[in-house]
């Protein structure tokens, strides 16, 4: 015992004398920066460990925050949280990936055929012979075409759409697999939400309200991003494709889905298409169909923007039209598709940052 003893006294003087003595400071210091710089380097391998799952950990997080409103709700009716997390990862499976999956076929098929529609009509004759008797537009035309090779360049895109059709089906198949992690993950992001909020503000320097403001933010770029930019799109888009269809116009998927993505761009929208679409069938002598496609997108899906964007957004996207737009289209060029909400969500969390930090200055004058 005496020697326990002598150890423990040893260890206690040792205790006491160490934080007095410079080296201690020096030591505590360098501790704390190889701390520092191992938990560094630890966040950064774990962002390249998670950075291959990005995509299925963007979408899921994001369904994730547009079901979880309803959830507890489930729970209760369900009486087991596993079961209440699976029907809602399998309804929003059935409800977003089968009619992804058939789109993806569907433009697989339709890409090639759409653009070389437009290489053999810009090809004939007789729409020339239209557009000779309207001085305006045979000027313009003729302009256009002595610096582009209109024919040449859709003509090229054609021949890619076509070469690479097999490729895009292969994306299809890679979508596929995406769409599984998606629904995987969601499943535990859906019953463990409450563990990951408690994960997240434990890790988390800030304080239990800020941390809320913070959530808020994200969660009301989300729902501005999905239901005021992509839900809009999407409807803009599907108006087009459908009524393409019923006229019986060439490749309607495709062209759908090109009005869709146009419809996401500030100062661009699907005009982009259904008009130079409606020219073209009035230069063939297709009256008609000419006016109602032009009817349908001038009142129908020119407005339904105007109509839907503030149902569906209100006060809640607190970002300017341009500063989202730069981060939506970034987003995507940096991180993939989930950067069209990874981007806004991105400027949201640091403009967030930025503003606890100055009510922080504000509250801890320098020199206190």
């Amino acid at each position: 015992m005496d020697h326990i003893d002598q150890a423990s006294r040893s260890a206690g003087e040792t205790e006491v004398r160490v934080p007095r003595g410079e080296g201690y400071t020096y030591a505590g210091s360098a501790g704390v920066l190889i701390l520092v710089s191992a938990a560094g380097f630890g966040i950064y391998l774990i962002y390249r460990l998670a950075l291959p799952f990005l995509p299925a950990i963007v979408w899921a997080a994001v369904l994730g925050i547009l079901i979880a409103p309803v959830q507890p709700h489930l729970e209760r009716r369900l009486g087991n949280p596993n079961v209440a997390a699976f029907v809602s990862a399998f309804v929003a499976a059935v409800l977003v990936a089968i009619p992804l999956m058939f789109v993806l076929q569907q433009l697989a098929r339709e890409a090639a055929e759409g653009a070389a529609v437009i290489e053999r009509t810009l090809q004939t004759t007789g729409w020339r012979q239209t557009v000779a008797d309207v001085p305006v537009l045979s000027t313009a035309i003729a302009w256009l075409e002595q610096r582009l090779d209109l024919v040449g360049v859709i003509g090229g895109f054609a021949r890619w759409l076509t070469t690479h059709s097999a490729t895009l089906l292969r994306g299809s198949i890679n979508q596929a697999v995406l769409l599984l992690l998606v629904f995987y993950m969601l499943f535990y992001f859906l019953r463990d939400r409450r563990l990951v909020a408690r994960a997240l503000k434990d890790y988390s320097p800030l304080s239990s309200s800020e941390a809320a403001r913070l959530v808020v933010r994200v969660v009301d770029t989300v729902h501005a991003t999905v239901f005021g930019t992509l839900m809009v799109a999407a409807i803009q888009g599907a108006l087009g494709g459908l009524m393409f269809w019923w006229l019986d116009l060439p490749a309607p998927a495709f062209w759908g889905f090109v009005m869709g993505l146009l419809a996401i761009v500030p100062v661009l929208g699907s005009f982009v298409i259904w008009i130079p679409a409606a020219v073209l069938l009035a230069l063939d002598g297709e009256w008609g169909r000419a006016l109602v496609l032009a009817a349908w997108g001038g009142v129908i899906i020119a407005t339904i923007d105007n109509l839907l964007y503030p149902a569906f957004v209100g006060r809640r996207l607190k970002l300017h039209t341009v500063i989202a737009f730069i981060g939506a289209v970034g987003g995507i060029i940096l991180f993939g598709a989930a950067g069209i909400v990874l981007g806004p969500a991105t400027i949201s969390v640091t403009l967030e940052l930025v503003a606890i930090l100055k009510r922080r200055f504000r509250e801890e004058p320098m020199g206190s």
